[in-house]
């Protein structure tokens, strides 16, 4: 069986960066090449029904190897990595036996990952870590859990005394710009719950995600000559600078924690004639959820008061909801996730996702998905690591949910 870390080692070579405004799905031509590649190894390794679809989403069933009535389950991770961060030519490296201190990452460019900076890395001393040259993102987000269900599956293929029932794979495109499971039939795909392997740190179990809407706004400048500008120009970049300065200063992602909610301007780009914004809304509570996007629109028209009707423009739009209302329904999917790690000796971190995963939409399209850790740490960014011994405890997660769903008590709940 090949080893969780070579694996990873080797689909972050893939450039699978996904793409907003992207007309095509998937959005980048990478992913369908690394969904490609997927589909042959999961054959290869014995699962003879991977295929990928026409939209790029990559399947297979490990079948059951018991008689016992045990509802189908799936395992979910996107193939994308986001479009914040270069994740062409990722040249990754393992920091062996972690000592403490400083890893140099790029020495030219004067990039450090320092435990001063980042203190979760105390947590790993003694470990091996992956890490980046600086110079692009890592790709643990998610491809990381992509290598832990595929090498779960591995070993239950390998291992037939482990008992378990049918397990569904599905690796989505473009989960980072928010359309992972646009085109994801859940019919099709048969399960009656799943996890998304889409999470952070060793021990990370989630059930509750932001209510996510996005903010896109354009500016109607007018553009005149500077030296005959007086009562004339409107600049609509000064007029972008207004509106965010009218929003809460301190709710922003880096003033934020635990259940705090934000406004986040992810893009501003404009001249004196337009310009555009676009924003990210995030509340994990649906009333301030609703209030926040309130306050926006509510600014948006009160420029147009000052400046003139159709200045500025918006199109706000809802992007996914909190999945905690929908799988406190079904906590028997919690309790499975939280028995699997104590049973491979991690510790249980309840913590709400402060983003979202596949896992949030498909809980409202009829599937429970809760979410469980990759171990890694910083993603988006140059600063991105990943210890390879959580891996291998993702790994071991993985199939103590298969073996757990033999034991469960499903009649409880018919």
């Amino acid at each position: 069986m090949e080893e969780v870390s070579k694996r990873f080692l080797r689909y972050v070579k893939y450039d699978t960066r996904s793409d907003e405004r992207s007309q095509t799905y998937p959005s980048t031509p990478g992913q369908l090449i690394f969904a490609r590649a997927l589909a042959d190894e999961l054959k290869t390794i014995g699962l003879s029904d991977a295929e990928v679809d026409q939209n790029g989403y990559v399947t297979a069933t490990l079948p059951p190897n018991t008689s016992a009535d045990i509802p189908v389950i799936g395992f979910i991770a996107h193939m994308d990595t986001s479009p914040e961060m270069d994740g062409h030519d990722v040249k990754p490296r393992i920091v062996e036996h972690y000592d403490g201190s400083d890893i140099m990452l790029n020495r030219s460019l004067g990039i450090v990952l320092s435990p001063d900076e980042f203190p979760h890395l105390k947590k790993y001393i003694g470990q091996n870590l992956i890490v980046t040259d600086g110079t692009t993102l890592l790709g643990a987000d998610d491809k990381a859990g992509v290598a832990e269900i595929m090498t779960a599956v591995e070993f239950l293929l390998q291992h037939p005394e482990i008992e378990h029932g049918a397990i569904r794979i599905c690796f989505t495109p473009d989960e980072e710009v928010g359309h992972g499971v646009d085109k994801f039939d859940v019919k099709r795909f048969g399960a009656r719950f799943a996890y998304t392997v889409d999470g952070g740190e060793i021990g990370e179990l989630s059930y509750e995600c932001f209510n996510a809407a996005a903010a896109r706004i354009n500016v109607k400048g007018k553009s005149i000559h500077t030296g005959d500008a007086k009562g004339k120009m409107k600049n609509a970049v000064l007029i972008g600078m207004e509106l965010n300065s009218m929003l809460p200063p301190d709710e922003i992602p880096a003033n934020t924690e635990g259940y705090d909610g934000f406004y986040h301007i992810d893009e501003f780009n404009g001249n004196v004639d337009h310009a555009e914004m676009y924003y990210l809304i995030r509340d994990f509570d649906k009333t301030n959820f609703n209030a926040r996007k309130a306050l926006v629109t509510n600014i948006v028209d009160s420029l147009n008061a000052k400046y003139g009707d159709k200045t500025v423009n918006m199109d706000l739009y809802d992007q996914y909801y909190n999945m905690k209302e929908i799988i406190e329904q079904h906590m028997y999917t919690v309790d499975i996730a939280r028995s699997a790690m104590e049973a491979a000796g991690v510790q249980p971190l309840m913590l709400p996702i402060r983003g979202g995963t596949d896992g949030a939409r498909l809980s409202y399209m009829g599937m429970p998905t809760p979410n469980i850790f990759t171990g890694g740490h910083n993603f988006h960014g140059r600063y991105e690591y990943i210890p390879i011994e959580s891996m291998q405890k993702a790994v071991d997660v993985i199939i103590n949910i298969a073996a757990e769903c033999c034991s469960y008590p499903w009649d409880s709940l018919r």
